[in-house]
Formats: C-alpha cells, sequence, structure tokens
C-alpha cells in the first residue's frame, strides 16, 4: 500500500499507486506520488517514466472522508493539504525531466484528471472511464487537465453534469494514443515507454522541456486559479452541504457522456 516505483527494463522507470478500496488518495499520497515522479525523472538512467496504479481504478480523487473528519472538527487542514498535494503531483508529472506516459484502467475521476492531464501519453484499457464529479462532492478543479484530454464545450458539459467519458470517446478525441484489453494495459503501456526511451536521453529532455514551454496554457497557474473557487465553496458552506451528500444514494451520479 502506498506508492512504489520499479524499473522493469532499462530506461523505464514505472510509479505504482496502491491506496485501497479506490486509490482516494489521502493528502500524503498525493505528496508521495509527487515525489517518486520527481525522482524517477531525476534519475539520469531513467528515459520514460510510466505511472500507473493497482486495484478496481486509477485514481478516484482525493479522500473525502478525510477531509469531511477534518471539517467535522472545524477544521481546513485536510482541504489545505489536499490542494496543495494535488497541485504538487499535478506538476510533478508535467514537469518531470523526461516523459510520462499514464496507464489508466477502471475509473480516472478527480484528481485523476489531473494526473492524466499531464502526462504526456495516455494508454487505457476498455473498461476506464474518465470524468469530473467535482460539483457532486463540493469541489472545483481539474478542468485545466479535463480541457487537454477533449474539446471545449464537450469539457464544459462534462464538468457540469459530472459525467463520464469511455477511453474509446478520448481516443476518437486524439487524447488516448492506445485501447486495449485490462490484461494487456501494462505491457502496452511499457511497449509505447520502450519506444521512447530508445531516443537519446539528453534529446528527449530537451524536447520535454521544449514541449512545456510552447503550451498555450500555463496549467500550473490555471488549475491554482481553479482551486480558489474551491475554498469560496468552502468558505461559504455550499461545498460542506454537498460533500454530506457524497455516497449516499443518487449522490454522485457517474453515467456515461
Amino acid at each position: 500500500m502506498g506508492v512504489s516505483t520499479s524499473e522493469p527494463d532499462q530506461g523505464i522507470a514505472v510509479v505504482t499507486a496502491d491506496f485501497p478500496p479506490v486509490n482516494a488518495l489521502p493528502v500524503q499520497g498525493w505528496y508521495d506520488l509527487a515525489a517518486a515522479v520527481r525522482a524517477a525523472g531525476r534519475d539520469p538512467a531513467v528515459r520514460c517514466v510510466v505511472l500507473t496504479a493497482e486495484g478496481r481504478g486509477f485514481n478516484a480523487g482525493v479522500d473525502i472522508k478525510e477531509m469531511q473528519r477534518d471539517t467535522a472538527s472545524g477544521g481546513h487542514g485536510a482541504l489545505i493539504g489536499a490542494n496543495r498535494g494535488c497541485a504538487e503531483a499535478f506538476s510533478a508529472v508535467y514537469e518531470c525531466e523526461v516523459p510520462v506516459v499514464a496507464a489508466v484502467h477502471g475509473f480516472c475521476l478527480g484528481g485523476g484528471i489531473g494526473l492524466v492531464g499531464n502526462a504526456d501519453a495516455i494508454v487505457a484499457s476498455d473498461d476506464a472511464t474518465f470524468g469530473l464529479p467535482e460539483l457532486d462532492r463540493g469541489a472545483l478543479g481539474a478542468a485545466t487537465h479535463l480541457a487537454r484530454l477533449v474539446p471545449q464545450h464537450l469539457m464544459r458539459a462534462l464538468y457540469y453534469t459530472s459525467r463520464t467519458a469511455t477511453a474509446a470517446e478520448l481516443q476518437a478525441h486524439g487524447s488516448v494514443w492506445k485501447v486495449v484489453p485490462r490484461a494487456e494495459l501494462h505491457d502496452a503501456a511499457r511497449d509505447l515507454a520502450r519506444e521512447i526511451a530508445q531516443k537519446d536521453g539528453f534529446l528527449l529532455r530537451l524536447a520535454k522541456a521544449a514541449l512545456n514551454g510552447i503550451d498555450p496554457v500555463d496549467v500550473r497557474r490555471s488549475y491554482r486559479f481553479e482551486q480558489g473557487f474551491t475554498f469560496e465553496a468552502n468558505l461559504s458552506g455550499v461545498a460542506g452541504r454537498v460533500r454530506d451528500t457524497f455516497g449516499a444514494p443518487g449522490g454522485t451520479p457517474t453515467k456515461g457522456a
């Protein structure tokens, strides 16, 4: 349980998150994930990082229960910690010195969108679904990253409705590199990573920096701007009211788009 790093192939580091039962990461988990990705990218022997997860799904976002426990006692430490931790993890993927391939299975929700939206490439299993149920959880954020996966109007519709999109739908929009059966996901992600890792390591690092430099949107500033509205929602009390319905029957619709 937690975050681990392995190097199954020369030039490739695999960073794996494992937070049962649904990979909803606690505050420290986001920081641990960020540290692992940054460390892998700094390793001169690594030319590509594969970001993956164990269990039922790739990522279910932040640990809402951790936040509920904190707010019940009148504190905002978990909220502040989750916002900063998510920002750190998303930035670590984006700023990783080498390309990052996300291997996504099952659900990829909330903070999971922040991770894959900042990755360089996405390989997904055919059961993968992607979405931002933030409005059902009393939060805002990661529209910055969903906008990197789908066109603007679809992003808005998905955001307002909390609906999800399938891996096949994202592939049709060009944001998912390949969709494979669940059993083939890790091999497919490593195949792409191996192809990338065949390139010169120094040139790969220059290429990553160059591509980040020509991005039309500063994803770090844009995401932090969104988070300001999450604080406003919490201070107004509406976030807590909505968050308290999380997990209740009918409280979190996740129908496909």
